[in-house]
């Protein structure tokens, strides 16, 4: 298997297991970590493969963007931040178009871009007691690169209220969203994927793929237009007053300026 520097690739069984490797930061993503899962996503092809499983090193799954990376982002014009939201919106891309069934083994916190990367997944096992939230709105800027895959999962108006919000909530609640497929106990997430793959594993390696891609062709495959709109958006609010204004906050600790003390 490849060396990488933010993910660790480990193959068993016949199952490979990509790790977010960067577990001092709860396994944020920058841009090398974007780069890194984009070439392994891409180049997964070995027939013999029966899963492909997404986790995080440490006690998180991934905290979203990475603070430094987000200082770099802040600067960049609207060119700039388009390009860098097409790299993001590729990666979730990889990962839903993976002719192997994807699944997210998710801990710790999922927040903002992390949903991305499991609503990307065919399938997303968590822990009971993760935290999720949709934090764009919060830094003034929108969920934009990861919503086709979010509103895929679990709709138009589950989408509106937690990306609306940003507020946090718990696998419970995932669940009742579907954002996620199934809640554990915190001490028996590796036992129910476990269970997971058994039952993957009695079945047809071709008919699994074909299956999938049958699941695929039926809904109407359309996230190929949706990534440069994605890109778009998101790089226009990065680039606004309001977007500017939600990512200096953060990265000062202050409230932003449209936050009252009411």
């Amino acid at each position: 298997m490849k060396d990488y520097k933010t993910i660790i690739i480990e193959a068993k069984n016949h199952v490979i297991s990509v790790w977010l490797n960067r577990p001092e930061v709860h396994n944020a993503m920058n841009a090398l970590m974007i780069e890194e899962l984009t070439d392994a996503y891409s180049s997964f092809n070995n027939d013999q493969t029966r899963a492909i499983v997404l986790r995080g090193k440490g006690r998180s799954f991934c905290a979203g963007a990475d603070l430094n990376y987000m200082k770099g982002i802040a600067s960049f014009g609207k060119e700039e931040n388009r390009e860098d939201s097409l790299k993001l919106a590729r990666l979730f891309q990889h990962i839903y178009t993976c002719p192997f069934p994807t699944i997210a083994m998710v801990h710790g916190s999922a927040y903002g871009g992390a949903n991305g990367l499991l609503a990307a997944c065919d399938i997303v096992l968590a822990e009971e007691n993760t935290t999720f939230a949709f934090s764009e709105v919060k830094l003034g800027i929108a969920p934009a690169t990861i919503a086709p895959f979010v509103i895929k999962r679990i709709g138009e108006f589950g989408a509106k209220e937690l990306m609306i919000t940003g507020k946090r909530f718990k696998s419970r609640e995932a669940l009742s969203w579907k954002l996620i497929n199934k809640s554990v106990a915190d001490n028996e997430l590796e036992t129910e994927l476990n269970r997971l793959l058994l039952e993957i594993k009695r079945n047809g390696p071709k008919a699994v793929r074909a299956a999938k891609k049958l699941v695929h062709s039926i809904i109407g495959y359309e996230t190929d237009n949706m990534l440069e709109y994605t890109a778009r958006i998101i790089a226009e609010l990065r680039a606004s007053e309001e977007g500017q204004e939600g990512m200096a906050s953060f990265l000062e600790k202050r409230k932003p300026n449209w936050q009252s003390d009411e």
